[in-house]
């Protein structure tokens, strides 16, 4: 399932921050760390190798859940070569990876954001109200497929997905009936959009237009990362690069017109979902940032102005320490880059701020109940790991879309989590923890070695048009498979643990009368508009598409604002830089 964006954990950032610290400040002296090589190789000898000599293990595979090889006991030999200053430093400052904010959640907790829309607008707005009042603290849109593709509710191709895994939007009309007092000046919303975001955006500053909300006062996040489309998701329209002059189109016009709004959502959420190791969704999604962030600097912008408005959006699986080390090698590697590779002066472009969702692949139709257990597990790696914003899925995703049952105990997951687990009253708790740091360490380098090769292809979207990192991850995804189908992975309740006979689940179900209601709806937008408003705007907006120099998102947002349908400004675009089919690679 399409899976939400981030927003920024809002506690205030210090406008001014010492310079990183360059000293060395070693943890460990020559003399301890051969003192305790000596030691270890005793314990091995006299202690660990006999018993298990005389006992074995239990099972072959003490791997990670991405089959990476897990020290069976860290010392600090292995992370002598940790130095404070340059590995960890204190929270807030370079590099990073203790988190980016001083207190941690002391200063306030993360953005408790649960994923939902569904059916109709008017669906999707009562949904919205409901979560809200039960104390989500931010919204999260999720679209339905035809929205996601640029196409309408009555087009061919939607026939039988409006509504189902998301909500409907065709016109301004649903994006109005979608916030309906809901005031946006007053709530973060994340949107999960990316080959037709600038159309959404452009609805919704649209809708805050109307409402009378300062546009230099609204907050949210757009995902608006087309390059993981390409990579894993696949729910692209436009060819490579003028997608990427879309996205750094929406860089500009937000710097100068909605300066809060968190312009993009690196997602390696998609990515691990199309079965990706932690390291290759770490990697791919720093990389493409990468990307990002050049393009940006090719279309004129200067990094510092565009950068802090960078966000991110990882998935959080089983493995605890394996997710809590991506989290903190994340942090250390994007300040370091862009430091050093992009030369960014602003602290605040040297910080990776992520969402974090709960991991929808690892979810199982059987035993569903399980799944709350599982989300606890990936909501705490998220917690430890020290992300701004956390969705924690529906036991019954893995089924359909969340039923209210569902979507109330995943958000008091978070609550119990906040409140009563005690974890947020120290900041980077496992910092320190030898495993933790030998892991993170082993995240960061690994990180830098596909980042390089990822170079050597020219960029990501050589990359891509190379087929590199889709390759990568189906070799991972069936790699992973293998060993559950052999059972050297164990996934409770599917391939041990099995239950003879399971109670039917009630699954939430989307009617079909939504296809007729959302028609309607669109008919009665299309019978009210200006025909010759649409048109003329339409027009003109091919007209900018097809001049690189013209940023396209005040066209879009007039042609939003004359209730021109998002098939209709899609088909502008699509007149204007044609469509892309991805070559056939093996």
């Amino acid at each position: 399932m399409r899976r939400p964006s981030t927003e920024t954990n809002k506690t205030a950032v210090l406008p001014h921050q010492p310079e990183p610290k360059e000293e060395q400040l070693s943890l460990f002296s020559p003399e301890a760390i051969n003192a305790i090589r000596r030691e270890a190789a005793r314990w091995r000898r006299e202690v660990h190798d006999p018993l298990t000599a005389k006992r074995g293990a239990w099972k072959k595979d003490f791997t990670t859940v991405s089959g990476m090889e897990v020290n069976p006991l860290a010392t600090p030999t292995d992370i002598a070569r940790l130095d404070f200053n340059r590995d960890l430093a204190f929270p807030g400052e370079f590099p990073y990876t203790r988190g980016i904010h001083p207190s941690g959640y002391r200063g306030r907790l993360w953005t408790m954001r649960q994923f939902a829309g569904f059916g109709t607008a008017r669906q999707t707005n009562e949904r919205f109200h409901y979560l809200l009042d039960h104390g989500q603290t931010g919204l999260s849109v999720a679209f339905h497929l035809p929205t996601l593709y640029g196409y309408d509710s009555d087009h061919p191709a939607s026939n039988g997905e409006v509504g189902k895994c998301g909500v409907a939007v065709d016109t301004l009309a649903d994006m109005e009936t979608i916030f309906d007092r809901i005031n946006l000046e007053d709530v973060t919303v994340s949107m999960t959009i990316n080959s037709t975001a600038p159309i959404l955006l452009a609805m919704y500053l649209a809708v805050a237009e109307k409402q009378g909300a300062d546009w230099k006062k609204i907050s949210g996040t757009l995902q608006n990362d087309i390059l993981k489309e390409y990579i894993a998701q696949k729910e692209y329209i436009f060819p490579p690069r003028p997608s990427m002059r879309l996205i750094t189109d929406i860089f500009k016009f937000c710097a100068e017109s909605v300066p809060k709004y968190n312009t993009i959502s690196i997602s390696g959420y998609h990515i691990r979902e199309a079965g990706s190791t932690a390291l290759q969704e770490l990697a791919f999604t720093l990389r493409d940032g990468m990307e990002y962030v050049e393009y940006g600097i090719r279309a004129g912008l200067d990094v510092d102005d565009f950068a802090p408005r960078l966000s991110f959006f990882f998935n959080s699986h089983n493995d605890l320490f394996e997710e809590v080390a991506k989290f903190r090698a994340a942090r250390r590697v994007w300040a370091k880059v862009m430091r050093d590779r992009f030369g960014a002066k602003d602290p605040r472009s040297w910080m990776l701020r992520f969402h974090t969702q709960t991991a929808g692949c690892s979810l199982t139709a059987q035993q569903p109940y399980n799944n709350i257990v599982r989300v606890a597990i990936q909501g705490l790696a998220a917690v430890l790991g020290g992300t701004q914003s956390l969705h924690t899925n529906s036991l019954d995703e893995t089924l359909a879309l969340p039923t209210e049952a569902a979507a109330r105990i995943a958000l008091r997951t978070q609550q119990i989590l906040a409140h009563e687990s005690g974890v947020i009253n120290t900041v980077d708790p496992l910092g320190g923890s030898f495993f933790i740091e030998e892991l993170t360490d082993r995240m960061e380098k690994g990180c830098f070695e596909y980042i390089e090769k990822i170079d050597q292809f020219g960029g990501m979207i050589e990359a891509i048009e190379a087929g590199f990192p889709q390759r990568e991850i189906w070799d991972a995804s069936y790699q992973y498979q293998r060993a559950v189908d052999s059972g050297e992975k164990v996934v409770v309740g599917v391939n041990a643990f099995k239950a003879e006979d399971e109670d039917p689940y009630d699954a939430l179900y989307i009617s079909e009368s939504v296809t007729g209601d959302q028609l309607a709806a669109l008919q009665q937008a299309k019978s009210r508009r200006n025909p010759k408003a649409v048109a003329d705007s339409l027009q003109r907006l091919r007209s900018a598409a097809a001049d690189e120099k013209v940023n396209t998102m005040p066209f879009i947002l007039d042609a939003a604002r004359a209730y021109a349908t998002v098939g209709e400004i899609s088909d502008a675009l699509r007149d204007a830089f044609g469509t892309y089919a991805e070559p056939a690679l093996f």
